[in-house]
């Protein structure tokens, strides 16, 4: 699902730009913390990197929490586009 700006409260955003540091600093995230529904700010990511962090991290989250969702912010549909065929089901794309 691709949505435009929505407003959300409380939005995980990595301080790492190297796509392994944010994929390890999400992944910990969701290990640490109950967090079935999750919103996540890679929009500073371009889009290589953030298909890379997205589909890792999702993963990630769906082995955790099937029935879960992630509400990715990013800078381009381009990253739904890429990632269509690895989608599980528990990625929203937001610009």
């Amino acid at each position: 699902m691709l949505l435009k700006s929505p407003q959300l409260d409380s939005i995980l955003t990595p301080k790492s730009v190297n796509p392994t540091d944010v994929v390890n600093d999400i992944n910990s995230h969701i290990d640490k913390n109950s967090c079935e529904y999750l919103s996540v700010d890679i929009s500073f990511m371009n889009v290589i990197d953030a298909c890379y962090v997205t589909t890792l991290c999702a993963t990630k989250h769906f082995t955790k929490y099937p029935n879960g969702k992630i509400n990715w912010k990013v800078s381009s549909k381009s990253v739904k586009e890429f990632n269509k065929d690895l989608d599980l089901g528990n990625n929203c794309y937001i610009l």
